[in-house]
């Protein structure tokens, strides 16, 4: 097989995954999950499929202009098919610049040919080879080629290619130079981090393993179990210490969660939302697997994986409760001394991870959200002992989701106060100007996350 034959494949796996994802039969990371699976593919191969995949996602709005702006028909009067091979060549042309010209258009004029639409080549060409002669590569993104409009929600929309309510909703909390920041950084392709089992491993130890294996990490500021992997990594489960659980995957904010819920050794703790189980086994980590932590979910498929985690870096203090949320949690001691409760959210703190959904989510939806939200609050809130601790978090930053839902909450339960953390506490790197963290991912370069810790006051709410 020719060397050109198997970038051809490449392009041709992208184009199935991106026609799953465009047809709403899967999310991005599965979509590339299902097609990548049981193929002998190198990881140079991997990597391009995964980057293009990513890259048509995340900017679907940019591609559409520019197809708007080079092709005889807007974009969305193109057939389907042809619509995402043409994301693949601009993506190409605009956003990689590894690819040569040449190469991104001969292989999406094949690819058209491939897929059934040989008659439609020639406007694959044509389109691709317009964009080449007006634009030139190394100023594509400042250039007028986008025909950026005028106003400045629309204009970001497209510059970054998010839905314009996403961006005003930034817009209601950060300057304009902020928020643009934010789409950037939301652009990037994402970093993996980890979190080091403290009680197989020290963090020097993992770090000089990985040195060893020729890998490179960095640590993370202000986490004290926390690595990013810096360069390329390979298959996660092929690396120094998986199978003995020494580590497991876990973004830096998803870390911060389980120290501000600063669980201590012997407590009774309930996880309400625990699945897949980073931060159920995260606290047993840090109780030094001394203490019972009942992990619930509504999912029984995903209470395996928390199972699954949980027998893979060998900790035992975790109990895990039949499928239920905290409104269901009818078979566990009544009252305990912590509970974290990682509500189900919009996800607009990990936009960069999970692409799609920037075009799923509708503000219809978030309000639907919050509704749950506060229902979940209120019913993990009986659960706690008086003078205990409940945590609320999500990895949002929407307010509708975050302190609205915090607000709610203090307004209908006068016994509970915002209980905030010692001095000495990592939270306290972190801005807590009304008693809450609000991890905004551009300040602080990982995913973005809100948690508030609430405390059970047995005399009413602490002035």
């Amino acid at each position: 097989m020719s060397k050109n034959l198997l970038v051809i494949d490449s392009r041709q796996l992208a184009f199935e995954a991106l026609q799953k994802i465009e047809q709403g039969q899967a999310y991005t990371d599965i979509a590339l999950a299902r097609i990548l699976s049981n193929r002998k593919i190198s990881p140079r191969d991997r990597g391009l499929i995964s980057q293009l995949v990513y890259g048509v996602v995340r900017h679907k709005r940019s591609l559409n202009v520019l197809i708007d702006n080079f092709g005889k028909k807007k974009a969305q009067q193109q057939p389907p098919k042809l619509r995402i091979i043409l994301y693949l060549g601009l993506y190409q042309l605009g956003y990689l610049n590894q690819i040569p010209d040449s190469a991104a258009v001969n292989t999406s004029v094949e690819l058209a040919k491939a897929n059934g639409l040989s008659k439609l080549a020639g406007v694959v060409n044509g389109v691709l080879r317009n964009y080449i002669r007006q634009v030139s590569k190394a100023n594509h993104l400042a250039s007028p080629i986008l025909k950026l409009p005028k106003d400045p929600v629309q204009r970001l929309g497209v510059l970054y290619s998010f839905p314009d309510w996403i961006v005003e909703t930034w817009l209601q909390q950060l300057s304009l130079e902020e928020t643009e920041q934010l789409l950037a950084w939301f652009n990037q392709t994402p970093s993996v981090d980890l979190r080091v089992n403290i009680l197989k491993k020290s963090l020097e130890e993992v770090e000089s393993a990985f040195a060893e294996a020729g890998i490179a990490v960095s640590r993370i500021p202000y986490l004290p179990q926390a690595l990013r992997l810096t360069g390329g990594n390979g298959a996660i489960d092929q690396l120094p210490g998986y199978r003995e659980g020494w580590w497991t995957v876990q973004d830096g904010s998803a870390q911060l969660v389980t120290h501000f819920l600063d669980p201590q050794p012997g407590e009774s703790i309930i996880d309400a939302c625990a699945a897949p189980g980073g931060k159920t086994t995260h606290i047993a980590e840090l109780l030094g697997d001394r203490g019972t932590i009942w992990a619930c979910d509504r999912s029984k498929k995903r209470l395996q994986k928390v199972r699954a985690n949980a027998a893979r870096l060998q900790l035992n203090s975790i109990q895990i409760q039949p499928a239920g949320d905290s409104r269901d949690l009818i078979d566990l001691p009544r009252q305990c001394d912590r509970l974290l409760l990682d509500v189900p959210c919009s996800g607009l703190g990990t936009l960069h991870k999970r692409p799609d959904i920037r075009w799923r989510q509708t503000p219809e939806k978030i309000l639907q959200l919050s509704l749950l939200q506060q229902e979940l609050l209120s019913a993990a809130a009986t659960r706690v002992k008086p003078q205990g601790v409940l945590v609320y978090a999500t990895c949002s930053i929407n307010s509708q989701e975050n302190e609205k839902v915090v607000e709610s909450f203090l307004g209908s339960h006068p016994n509970w106060s915002i209980a905030v953390p010692d001095t000495e506490s990592i939270v306290n790197n972190f801005d807590m100007a009304r008693g809450w963290v609000k991890v905004y991912p551009h300040r602080y370069n990982m995913d973005g996350f809100f948690l508030v810790k609430f405390r059970k006051n047995s005399a009413g709410r602490i002035k």
